[in-house]
């Protein structure tokens, strides 16, 4: 606890005018230095999560939020499945999907891809593909029509475009009188569209369930059904409670096991910037410590005299710990004023900048991602302020032990 002497005489040092004006400068440093690091941490790490928002969004607009499928691979009371799932509270919409790979070939051009078939109806109810087609529209698929919606990377990559016909090159093969011949079939491009994520553009088309059923020797069956829960961010209780609920002979898996390594990746390369950046904090607080250092080396009269009017040496650090803690406080909340304006405005800043500088730090012809956008939570700017704040107390404890063991004897002896 502090006392009322100890915090008066720690404040009066922080605010009175010493004779040493380079300690001063130091201190203005110091306080400088964790706002600095402080705004940095703020808006980095907010645009780091509001890339991370973005990639997931992209990425469950392609995919589910959960699926069902059999231990083999394929379901075939699909229908029954869908009706079980879908009366759990957390359970929005479902519907069945297949997922192939197989070969695309236009004269010379030739390219893999995941083939997906899906039901032009209830695929809505799952993915945002409604919003991503650029030309043409999912219901143009039609059962027996073999008709083809492609990604713009790979219809750009086989060079055809809405109308025209690609072959579609199955790993099934029919066995013929003039032997095995690879199955193949033309299909009619309806459709394109862009998600916005390389991994769907470049290697993603989607035909009616009934023509890949067909055309990929399925029967009834599917690879499986796809859900659609009213909290992504609680999916794997969800789906633990739908394992549950459906039984042992089915495999639920949830959106944070299909993409677990990109978004681990993601959690690990904020933790590893947020370490990093917290370093520049640590050069600031270490600025703290020089500062006392010489406040002390100042002050030596003053701590004599303290000490023989009874002042212990407890108190003489509570007197220094909370100097330091002022520089560290004022620079914390500095930095807090500072960077959270920034993080909320970074999109229209870099923009300015662009227009200052006339360039695109983000061109779309490069990147799919062309806005800087911030995801600022209130938690992550309490942990950022703590963690400077602590580092600003940390370092204020060796100056005040070195200001608890002046000798009043030897303090006095030259003045």
């Amino acid at each position: 606890m502090f006392r009322p002497k100890e915090l008066y005489i720690g404040l009066r040092y922080t605010r009175a005018k010493r004779r040493n004006g380079f300690v001063s400068f130091i201190a203005l440093i110091s306080m400088l230095g964790i706002a600095l690091g402080v705004a940095a941490l703020i808006v980095v790490l907010s645009v780091m999560n509001g890339f991370g928002k973005e990639l997931r969004e992209r990425t469950l607009g392609m995919t589910a939020h959960a699926t069902v499928s059999g231990h083999d691979g394929y379901l075939s009371d699909w229908q029954d499945i869908q009706t079980r799932v879908i009366t759990h509270p957390s359970v929005l919409d479902s519907a069945p999907y297949t997922q192939t790979e197989a070969m695309l070939s236009n004269r010379s051009r030739v390219s893999g891809a995941i083939i997906r078939g899906v039901l032009p109806d209830q695929e809505p109810g799952v993915s945002e593909i409604v919003d991503k087609m650029v030309s043409g529209s999912i219901h143009d698929l039609r059962p027996g029509g073999f008709g083809i919606i492609l990604g713009r990377e790979l219809a750009n990559a086989m060079g055809v475009y809405e109308g025209e016909q690609i072959t579609v090159i199955t790993p099934q093969a029919n066995i013929t009188p003039v032997g095995v011949l690879p199955r193949l079939r033309r299909f009619t491009v309806v459709g394109v569209f862009e998600a916005g994520m390389h991994q769907f553009d470049r290697s993603m088309a989607l035909m009616h369930i009934q023509d890949a059923q067909k055309l990929f020797s399925m029967g009834d069956r599917v690879n499986g059904v796809r859900l659609k829960l009213d909290d992504m961010f609680n999916a794997r209780q969800i789906t633990h409670q739908l394992d549950s609920q459906i039984g042992e002979d089915y495999w639920v898996k949830d959106w944070t096991r299909m993409h677990s390594n990109l978004f681990k990746a993601l959690k690990t390369e904020k933790v590893v910037m947020f370490i990093i950046l917290l370093l520049i904090v640590a050069v600031a607080a270490f600025n703290i410590i020089s500062t006392l250092v010489m406040t002390v080396n100042d002050k030596q009269s003053d701590i004599a005299i303290l000490r023989t009017i009874g002042m212990t040496p407890g108190s003489l650090m509570v007197i220094f710990i909370i100097q330091g803690m002022v520089i560290g406080l004022i620079g914390t909340l500095m930095g807090v004023a500072i960077g959270i304006p920034v993080a909320l405005n970074v999109n229209d800043i870099v923009t300015a900048v662009e227009q200052v500088m006339n360039t695109k730090f983000l061109p779309a012809d490069v990147y799919y991602i062309t806005e800087i956008k911030s995801d600022l939570h209130a938690s992550d700017v309490l942990t950022y302020a703590v963690s400077a704040f602590s580092l600003s107390v940390l370092a204020t404890i060796y100056p005040a032990w070195r200001a608890a063991k002046v000798q009043p004897a030897d303090a006095l002896r030259y003045e």
